[in-house]
Formats: C-alpha cells, structure tokens, sequence
C-alpha cells in the first residue's frame, strides 16, 4: 500500500512540472501516493510525486511524476508537453496535456492521444 502524500510534496511536484493537478487526482495523491486504478479493463500504475520525508519513501517515490515525464519526452510521438501520471506496464501512458484538467490515454506504438473518464478512487 502507498503512504499518502502531503500537501507539501504535491504542490512541489506541481511547480516542477510548471501545472497544477486535476483536483481529483491531487485528493488521490493524498490518499494513496501511487497505487493502481482500472480504466476499460485496463489497469494503469499511478506514478507518484517525489517524497523525501524518509528513506523508505524516497526509495518508493523515486520514479516519481517529473522523472517519468523526462523519460516520456524522450519517446517518438510523445506530446512535447505532455505529463506522465500513470503507466499500464506495456508503453502506453495516461497523460495531462497543458490547457486541460482532462486525463487522456496515450498510445506508445501510434502517437494517438485520447481523452479517458477516470475515477481516481
């Protein structure tokens, strides 16, 4: 089970990535700092936000949101501006694109970008 996440490093994450959280995954966060959620019988890994309280949540956190995104923008078809905040294991990624608080699923083999529902309970 993840440890939740402090308003503290939510919000520090938010000004690395230079956006704010859609206001539902921010309250998962912190609930759960990581997890997994199904969308279309799809599950997805939600990545975390960076938290350096302790050893052993520095160790849990350390693929965190910027880091993953870094690694994402390396990728052919990866939206320039893209966010990484969850990952279904295969390439694939759910991603928030600047402009929108919507959370869409981005395909890893075609580029293609679409708008997901997610119920980040």
């Amino acid at each position: 089970m993840a440890f939740p996440a402090t308003e503290a490093t939510i919000a520090e994450a938010e000004r690395s990535i230079g956006r704010s959280l859609p206001p539902d995954l921010r309250a998962r966060l912190a609930r759960s700092n990581g997890g997994d959620i199904t969308i279309a019988d799809d599950s997805w890994s939600l990545i975390p936000v960076r938290d350096v309280t302790d050893r052993k949540r520095l160790s849990r956190t350390a693929n965190d949101i910027v880091r993953e995104t870094e690694q994402a923008r390396a990728w052919r078809n990866f939206p320039k501006e893209g966010f990484a905040v969850a990952s279904n294991g295969t390439g694939d990624l759910l991603i928030l694109i600047p402009g929108s608080l919507d959370v869409h699923h981005w395909c890893h083999e075609t580029g293609a970008v679409a708008a997901v529902t997610v119920d980040w309970i």
